[in-house]
Order: structure tokens, then C-alpha cells, then sequence
């Protein structure tokens, strides 16, 4: 369909979620009508569940977007917390501080997920062209022409209903998605990984303060498993177990889960608390991981999908939120660039994301060895060094690649490109060194023979 910018289209979008909250918000700004149709209850009006989301942290791509419709201020000032370094938790309690960004102190963000989403959805329903729907799930949907049938949880009637654009952001297990790929020469893979994830809690102490240092990420990394904690606004610590299935099985009972705790996190276990600990553990299964690539991203010019229904990935690189956010902004520019022609919108966004979106799921999956492992071994440390040395010496030529995925805007392909030159340019120079000493060693050797001789 094809529609000067002027015209109001009918959007439908397909999760309540950030990301569809999110992108609610540009649409409307835009002043087309949109309906968010959202599978689950109203998060504003239920109570928490814990155990059953990661916390979230918010860097320069998801604030960018926010920024635009001018949330950013109200979920980085007055609420996120903001984590200069990683905070490196060694077996024998010892303590290393990694910091992010040591030339410019740029820092990322802990942010709650439910208070993040209940102010992208009021935020959403402020706006008079925006209409939420609750308890609705999509059963059907033909997706060329825009027809959708629902189905209301609640009363188990079925609804038909229409848009002219179709907007998939109801998460890694999308049925948007799921319909785009009985499409001829549609590309789609996901990938479990072995290992699981659960949720426990470091609570404030007594007196409201936190237990650790407060503008941290902390990593407990221990090779095969870590654990993460991430701080709260209300002093309490956001607790992450990253391990094999295998391992979780292998704690059955309370004595060897606390046993694993006492070897693996010292330091960890006084301040989750053993009683607490046990009951948390017990009372809560671990969760699957999932990495999810597909191509395109867009049906003719009638649906598209974004956020974790286009590119899930693992939570190790801290960018599914972000990338999702960004993916909002950058449809917003397209119809802007191509005055809201969805026939020429759509298949830019798809050119724009589906490489950018493969190239961040496969950094994510790599940032877990990183995580668990490599940052426990000096070989990563000298090479961080080495780094921030450099980007203080040449600061617009020379950016490590954690700093241009969290803290730029450079396309994702493109900071991985400037890493490999990175490290091409590296092994270079230490070839070049090599030989420079193996030259003055053997200078230095001809010299002594000379004297002798």
C-alpha cells in the first residue's frame, strides 16, 4: 500500500510488550491509529511474578529511542542505576573492577523491566490514537491482506478485525513470525543452548542500603557458569544464575545447593541468605535460552515483525532491549526518509536489520564465554588495557567493540568489521615487534662474537 505522508494508516500491533509499547508510541506520534493487542493480562493491574525476566540493561541504542518520545529522562534519571564497570567476584572473595568506558565514563543503565514496561504502555495510552487490547490472542492472520482473527481469553469469543499494516512484536515465540514462514523461500533458525538461566535475590540490608557496591554489574565468572547481579531502585540486587541444565539438576537437594554455593560464591552466600536462598531455588525451575535469526523481516507491504519476534538472543551482550528500541527508531526514520510508502518502508527495514540482527545474536552467544571465562584470564585484561589505551590515543579511529555496540550508534555489522581491523592491526604490530627484537637479539649475539673473535 502506498499513502502520503499526511494519511493516517490502520496499524495493528501484535504485543504489548516494550518494544510494541514502544513502538505505539512513534506510530501515534506519527498520527496513524493504533491498536496494541496484547496476549497476556494488563502487567499494570497483576501482581509480580519474580523468576521470570532478566533484568534489563539500557545503553545508547534503546536511549536514542527513547529520547524520541521523550521517555528518556524519566527511566534514566529518575529511575535507572547507573553501572560504570563490571564488578569481577573472584573464589577467594577478591574483588577486580573492570571499568566500561575509561576515557569517556560512559555507563549503562539497570532498569526494572515491569516499571519500564507500565511507562511505555502509559505512556502508549496517553496518546488519543492509540486503543490497548488485553486477553487478546491472535489465532489466525492473513498477513498480504491485512485480516486478523482473535480470540478474547476472557469471554472465548472470536473477533475479526483489519489494519493496512500488521506489526509482529509479541516476542521470541512470535505468531506472526510463525505464520511468515510457511512462506516460500522464507529463512528461519533458532538455537537452544544448553545451559538455563534462574532468578534469585540480593535483598537491601536493614538499614534500605545496598549489600555490594552499588554502580556495579557483578559477575561471579566460574568458567562452565557465572552468575549476575544487577542493582534495584530499592536497594535490593537482581540475581542471574547462567548454568548448565546438567548442573541444575545435579543441586537436588538443599545440602548440595548450598555446598555449590559456599565453593562457587563465598562471598555470595551471606548476602542472599541460606534459608532465602533454599527457598528460591526450590520454588522456581531454570529457564531456556534461545537465539532466533530469520529472513525477511516484512510481508510485501502489509506486516512486518520487530523486537524479540525478529531476533531474539541470549541476554549476554545486554542488547535484545536495545536492538528491539532501535529497531523502533530506524522504522521511524524510514517512514520518514520514504514518506510512509509502506511498499518502500518495509523492505528497507529488512535490508536495514536482518544482517545488523544476525551479527548482534551471534555476539550475544560469544559474550557468554567472555563473561564466564575470559574475563578471569589476564590474556582479557592486557588486551582491555591495550584497548582503552588506544581509544584514548586516537579516540576517532581506534573503538573497542564493547564501546561501539553500547555506546554508539555504528550498525552492528560495522563494529564487528572494525574488530576484526582491530585485531588484524594487532597481530600485525606483534609480528613487526617480534621481529624487531629477534633483529636486535641477533645484532647484539654477532657483536659478542665479534669482540671475542
Amino acid at each position: 500500500m502506498t499513502t502520503a505522508e499526511s494519511s493516517s494508516l490502520k496499524v495493528a500491533i501484535i504485543g504489548g510488550g516494550l518494544v510494541g509499547a514502544l513502538e505505539a508510541c512513534f506510530f501515534a506520534k506519527r498520527g496513524h491509529n493504533v491498536r496494541l493487542y496484547e496476549y497476556r493480562e494488563d502487567i499494570r493491574l497483576v501482581e509480580e511474578i519474580r523468576g521470570r525476566s532478566i533484568n534489563l540493561a539500557l545503553s545508547a541504542r534503546g536511549r536514542a529511542a527513547l529520547r524520541e518520545v521523550g521517555l528518556e529522562d524519566l527511566l534514566v534519571k529518575d529511575h535507572g542505576i547507573p553501572m560504570r564497570a563490571r564488578m569481577i567476584h573472584g573464589k577467594d572473595c577478591s574483588l577486580t573492577e573492570i571499568l566500561y568506558d575509561p576515557v569517556n565514563k560512559n555507563c549503562i543503565y539497570s532498569v526494572n523491566r515491569r516499571y519500564l514496561n507500565e511507562v511505555l504502555l502509559n505512556a502508549a495510552e496517553k496518546y488519543p490514537n492509540v486503543r490497548l487490547y488485553f486477553n487478546k490472542k491472535l489465532v489466525s492472520a492473513d498477513l498480504e491482506r491485512g485480516k486478523m482473527t482473535f480470540l478474547d481469553r476472557k469471554t472465548s469469543e472470536e473477533e475479526e478485525t483489519s489494519a493496512d499494516l500488521i506489526v509482529g512484536a509479541d516476542g521470541a515465540f512470535s505468531t506472526v513470525r510463525r505464520i511468515m514462514t510457511k512462506r516460500p523461500l522464507y529463512n528461519f533458525s533458532q538455537t537452544y543452548i544448553e545451559h538455563g538461566y534462574m532468578e534469585l535475590c540480593i535483598p537491601a540490608k536493614d538499614d534500605g542500603k545496598f549489600a555490594m557496591a552499588k554502580n556495579n554489574l557483578h559477575i561471579w565468572p566460574r568458567g562452565e557458569f557465572m552468575m549476575i547481579a544487577l542493582p534495584n531502585q530499592d536497594g535490593s540486587y537482581t540475581v542471574t544464575l547462567f548454568a548448565p541444565f546438567e548442573t541444575f539438576n545435579s543441586l537436588n537437594t538443599a545440602r548440595k545447593l548450598l555446598d555449590f554455593f559456599r565453593e562457587q560464591f563465598p562471598d555470595a552466600v551471606p548476602l542472599l541468605g541460606e534459608d532465602k536462598l533454599t527457598e528460591d531455588f526450590f520454588s522456581n525451575k531454570p529457564l531456556p535460552l534461545i537465539s532466533i535469526k530469520c529472513r525477511p523481516f516484512h510481508v510485501q507491504s502489509s506486516a512486518l515483525i520487530i523486537g524479540d519476534a525478529a531476533h531474539a538472543m541470549v541476554p549476554f551482550y545486554g542488547q535484545g532491549m536495545n536492538t528491539g528500541f532501535e529497531d523502533c527508531l530506524i522504522l521511524d526514520r524510514l517512514f520518514e526518509t520514504h514518506r510512509s510508502d509502506l511498499s518502500k518502508v518495509l523492505p528497507a527495514f529488512s535490508e536495514a536489520r536482518c544482517t545488523d540482527s544476525h551479527v548482534i545474536c551471534d555476539l550475544a552467544m560469544y559474550n557468554y564465554i567472555e563473561m564466564r571465562d575470559l574475563v578471569n584470564k589476564k590474556s582479557f585484561i592486557v588486551r582491555k588495557h591495550l584497548d582503552t589505551f588506544l581509544y584514548w590515543l586516537l579516540p576517532n579511529t581506534w573503538v573497542p567493540l564493547y564501546n561501539s555496540v553500547h555506546f554508539s550508534r555504528i550498525p552492528f555489522h560495522k563494529c564487528t568489521a572494525n574488530r576484526s581491523w582491530q585485531e588484524k592491526i594487532i597481530r600485525r604490530g606483534a609480528y613487526f615487534l617480534i621481529t624487531i627484537i629477534f633483529a636486535v637479539l641477533v645484532g647484539i649475539l654477532s657483536g659478542q662474537r665479534i669482540i671475542k673473535f
